[in-house]
């Protein structure tokens, strides 16, 4: 019953922030960020993390990734293939150099520095994705190139993060073996079983759903196909919101993907998606602020100038218009959930020092927090133009 009356709160303070920063034309997003700010340790403390908010947020993640799927265009993927590999790479090539050498100034060792870099190339777009779907740019060019980028992002993340792990000496186990190539291996393995699905699972399946007898068959086979996704992608090592999205794709190409659109909407916005967002402020605390000023300082501003120039100019090559490669450059900024479970590892593994665990938190929410504000203006910029 504790969790019910946090869940009160929750639901009370998105709501009420949501409609104030949407009053002033701004993503209502933000506000359901700032309600676990206020009301977690960093503010007024009512809420604390706990295992069950933890599970709603992960169910959160999962769905708006699935819904992101949903509405994505593959065709429109497919189009924008290289360009997203290109955004992708170079947006974790270029925060790895910078943060990285930057830690090192800040007087960590190359593995601790490097491992740094790694939090901060990872790139977390489901706030992007409610700013896109609000604006209704999820299915321009931009959108897709920023949605494309960011499951290859993902995924080169991943690599880099199983690769250090495997040979640092240090880390933990990413994957199903302590094999980094076999790992590897089973990834791909993953990714040919997913266009099994896609191609010839996944209309079946929703066909013999729809036959049955049995109310919302059709939703629940659905959340079915695409958890089992994410389950099997956690299983092999990658991240559970990159099955999720797949699971997405999959069902958008069938008949009853705009049945499945309007029933996970309204489960995944009513409750669970904004705890997800409610639960990334709860990790905010001030206490080390002035402490690691500088350190904060310093890395915030690397990490949001490494994702957006990797963006920007990666796109403008592509041919895509300045402010174009703008918006990519923004939507690649938030570092959210997927940093957040990078530096969770980190520090179950002791591969930085525990006394920067929460000024590196800080500096993920942060960039996380400024990312739709950055993002909304250049998109207002976009339709004004």
């Amino acid at each position: 019953m504790e969790f019910i009356g946090e869940l009160i709160l929750f639901l009370l303070a998105t709501v009420l922030l949501g409609q104030l920063f949407a009053r002033f034309n701004l993503p209502a997003v933000i506000g359901q960020l700032l309600s676990g700010i206020i009301l977690g340790p960093a503010i007024l403390n009512w809420v604390h993390p706990s295992s069950t908010i933890s599970l709603f947020s992960e169910f959160g993640v999962i769905l708006l990734m699935f819904l992101a799927g949903l509405e994505s265009d593959l065709d429109l993927l497919k189009k924008y293939f290289k360009l997203s590999f290109t955004v992708a790479a170079v947006g974790v090539v270029l925060p790895v150099v910078f943060t990285g050498l930057a830690s090192m100034a800040f007087g960590m060792g190359f593995l601790e520095a490097l491992f740094i870099g790694i939090v901060f190339a990872a790139t977390s777009v489901s706030i992007s994705v409610v700013v896109l779907k609000e604006a209704d740019q999820l299915n321009t060019r931009a959108g897709t190139a920023i949605l494309g980028a960011a499951v290859v992002d993902d995924i080169l993340a991943v690599i880099v993060l199983s690769l250090f792990t495997s040979f640092s000496h240090e880390g933990g186990r990413s994957g199903l073996t302590d094999n980094f190539f076999i790992n590897l291996l089973i990834e791909a393995v993953y990714f040919i079983v997913v266009w099994m699905i896609y191609k010839w699972v996944a209309p079946y399946f929703m066909k013999a759903a729809e036959k049955m007898d049995v109310n919302y068959s059709v939703v629940i086979g659905s959340l079915v196909l695409a958890l089992a996704m994410a389950w099997a992608a956690d299983f092999v090592g990658l991240s559970a919101v990159v099955g999720a999205f797949f699971g997405g794709l999959a069902i958008r190409q069938t008949p009853q993907y705009k049945e499945v659109n309007s029933s996970v909407s309204a489960i995944g916005y009513s409750v669970f998606i904004p705890v997800f967002f409610a639960d990334i402020g709860l990790s905010m605390t001030f206490s080390s602020v002035i402490r690691d000023s500088g350190f904060i300082v310093v890395m915030t501003i690397l990490a949001i100038l490494s994702k957006f120039w990797a963006g920007k100019y990666s796109s403008e090559v592509f041919g895509f218009t300045k402010n174009e490669g703008n918006i990519v450059g923004a939507g690649m900024i938030s570092r959210g959930e997927v940093a957040l479970i990078v530096a969770q590892i980190g520090i179950t593994n002791h591969l930085f020092p525990e006394d920067i665990y929460s000024s590196l938190i800080l500096v993920i929410i942060v960039t996380t927090v400024i990312s739709p504000f950055i993002l909304n203006y250049f998109i207002k910029k976009q339709t004004q133009a």
